[in-house]
């Protein structure tokens, strides 16, 4: 398994309290997979690029027998995939052919895949150049714009997304974003609040569906454009969005870890296909194991010939929490869209008896950020 952060810890506690070994690929000790008491660590420099396929070509030379891998990160995704054929030969790693894999990991080529595919998607304009912004009058307003792929040098800089109102708003932001990047999107806003955001988590192999598990967001960090403060899952609506997924999956030909984000439209009730994260585990992908669907032990077990256990879904849907962005986002929203999910039960993304090493490292930090902060006062 690679990676640092909740995504990475989420993974190594689903395998471990499934009883399948893990070695965590980390570039700090004190992360949060790296204190887990089911991951063993190796440190690696970095979890992208020649140093990454050199700790992995590493641990597989040294492996009694052929690792499986896990990837949590973006970065990750397209070194693996770029060094698969050295790869391969030592490890397992189900990933789609590599001109998928980039397709579905650029949003304007997503879009093109999922219009051929007849999926309910907004529609998007993509800006590359000044003349580009002569094609917003296509879109109804408010939409929203965001970079077409993933870039650091734009998320040092710039929101993850902004909703925008006009035409001329998204001109604005053009003329400060370009000179960093310039490759954008402007998609149509779903109207609705964080908590008619859904998501599909699947592990696709061998050409059918292995593993899938339905959930919403419950709350979002920043409202309205961030990623997921805390969801749950949501089996009252498993039937349209497994299938819509997996029908977008197979018929692209996407194999591995992936996920759909969809939203609801509050007028119409119909679901929006938003955006898939592809070949990694996505950020709230423990919330499927807290809820019964354990996708990382039950791709392991596919991908070993192991045979499945039964899944146990819990009477009442689980709740799995960021503590502090999900904070964050209910003062800043007074608590909007949570009155319906008081009565589920809340996990803590680092807090387990069973596992504290996590939660208290993230407490010391705290307290330590918070001593900081009085003494500069």
């Amino acid at each position: 398994m690679v990676g640092d952060g909740l995504n990475a810890l989420g993974v190594v506690r689903s395998l471990g309290v499934a009883g399948i070994p893990v070695l965590a690929v980390v570039t700090d000790r004190r992360s949060p997979s790296a204190l887990s008491r089911f991951a063993s660590t190796i440190q690696s420099p970095k979890t992208s690029g020649a140093e990454l396929i050199a700790t992995l070509l590493r641990i597989a030379g040294d492996a009694p027998k052929a690792p499986i891998l896990f990837l949590t990160e973006e970065a990750s995704v397209r070194t693996v995939s770029e060094a698969r054929d050295a790869l391969s030969a030592k490890m397992t790693i189900r990933l789609p052919s590599h001109a998928i894999l980039t397709d579905l990991m650029h949003k304007e080529q997503f879009q093109m895949h999922a219009e051929q595919a007849g999926a309910p998607i907004p529609r998007l304009v993509r800006l590359t150049t000044p003349a580009d912004l002569e094609h917003l009058h296509r879109l109804r307003f408010p939409c929203v714009l965001k970079p077409a792929y993933k870039d650091y040098s734009y998320g040092d800089r710039f929101k993850k997304a902004y909703v925008v109102e006009s035409a001329s708003e998204v001109r604005q932001l053009w003329e400060m974003i370009s000179p960093v990047m310039s490759d954008l999107v402007v998609q149509e806003w779903i109207d609705g609040e964080d908590s008619e955001i859904f998501f599909c988590l699947q592990y696709v192999a061998d050409g059918k569906v292995v593993a899938s598990f339905p959930g919403r967001k419950i709350r979002s960090w920043p409202p309205r454009i961030g990623g997921t403060a805390s969801c749950t899952s949501a089996w009252e609506h498993g039937e349209i969005l497994q299938a819509l997924t997996a029908d977008f999956f197979l018929r692209v030909g996407f194999e591995g870890m992936g996920s759909m984000e969809y939203k609801r439209d509050v007028h119409s009730g119909r679901f929006y296909m938003i955006e898939p994260t592809v070949a990694r585990t996505d950020f709230q992908q423990e919330v499927a194991t807290l809820n019964g669907v354990n996708v990382p032990a039950i791709a392991y077990r596919h991908e070993t010939g192991m045979g499945q256990p039964a899944q146990l879904i819990p009477m009442v849907p689980r709740v799995w929490r960021d503590p502090v962005i999900d904070r964050w986002a209910f003062q800043s929203t007074g608590g909007k869209g949570r009155p319906r999910f008081d009565s589920l039960r809340v996990v803590d993304a680092y807090f387990r008896w069973q596992d504290p090493m996590p939660w208290l490292e993230f407490m010391r930090v705290r307290v330590v950020d918070k001593v900081r902060a009085l003494t500069r006062r």
